[in-house]
């Protein structure tokens, strides 16, 4: 019997938070009474990216968009501080759209166990990471212009737990199929090339306190740490791992993968 990892139960508890949330907010339309005490609290109200959605229409003195709550920008502060700290953990971590993810990418290892998250040549992945940025760009833009959550309407996080509610918006249904079934043959595909929050908290790994460091004077060269990294870095050419994409799952760190102690740890400020 495989062992529980913490991350894994991690994951798991912020999955049955969040979806705990939605269920007692809609506690009545679902005939879930005993669960009408905590009702009113909605999604929007925890997700930290309201924060980035309303952030231009703060600075210029026009308030929050439409159905962004004040709670948005005390979580999004605290991302930023686990962000300076650990990078894209959170994503790696607490993230419930990038975990679920994950489960369905584990179907997919088994249906495709050499190929699997080896279907886009590395270089076309290099050039798709980016594709993050001109989404973020393009919901800031949106949304500061209408005054509205316009990203709602694509969000597969949304969607994710209100694709029962009638909440949720077809084309966020539509795109959250497709990322779950992206995912059976990419690892994360939806973290990797469209997040607009995940865009935001990579550029934290270019400095981020706690880094993953590789000693090149113990490291054997045998690529496991490239070939378990859901993100497709390529761990063993890099001495710090800063890479934009990476979520610090710390998967490449682990004693079961890297046959030799002590040559990928995470180690503040990059020392080694």
């Amino acid at each position: 019997m495989k062992k529980i990892k913490p991350r894994n139960i991690i994951q798991l508890l912020f999955f049955i938070t969040v979806a705990f949330i939605t269920l007692a907010k809609n506690a009545n339309e679902l005939g879930l009474s005993f669960l009408s005490s905590v009702e009113g609290v909605s999604l929007h109200s925890i997700c930290p990216f309201g924060a980035v959605e309303t952030f231009y229409t703060l600075l210029t003195g026009q308030g929050l968009i439409a159905k962004i709550h004040t709670s948005s920008l005390v979580l999004f502060l605290i991302l930023l501080i686990s962000a300076v700290l650990f990078g894209g953990a959170f994503c790696g971590f607490i993230c419930p759209l990038g975990s679920i993810q994950e489960l369905v990418g584990k179907l997919g290892k088994k249906l495709f166990p050499k190929k699997y998250n080896n279907f886009i040549p590395y270089k076309v992945h290099k050039r798709l990471k980016y594709l993050r940025y001109l989404v973020l760009v393009v919901i800031i833009y949106f949304s500061s212009y209408s005054l509205k959550l316009v990203f709602a309407d694509y969000d597969p996080y949304y969607a994710l737990f209100n694709f029962y509610t009638g909440e949720a918006a077809i084309t966020a249904i539509l795109i959250l199929v497709v990322v779950l079934i992206s995912s059976l043959f990419v690892e994360r595909p939806w973290c990797k090339y469209l997040c607009p929050l995940s865009a935001i908290l990579g550029i934290f790994n270019k400095f981020r306190i706690f880094k993953i460091v590789r000693s090149k004077n113990t490291c054997i060269n045998c690529k496991k740490c490239d070939n378990v990294c859901p993100m497709n870095i390529k761990v063993s050419e890099k001495e710090i791992i800063n890479d934009t994409n990476c979520i610090s799952c710390l998967k490449c760190t682990s004693n079961e993968i890297c046959p030799i102690d002590n040559t990928l740890d995470m180690k503040i400020g990059g020392i080694k």
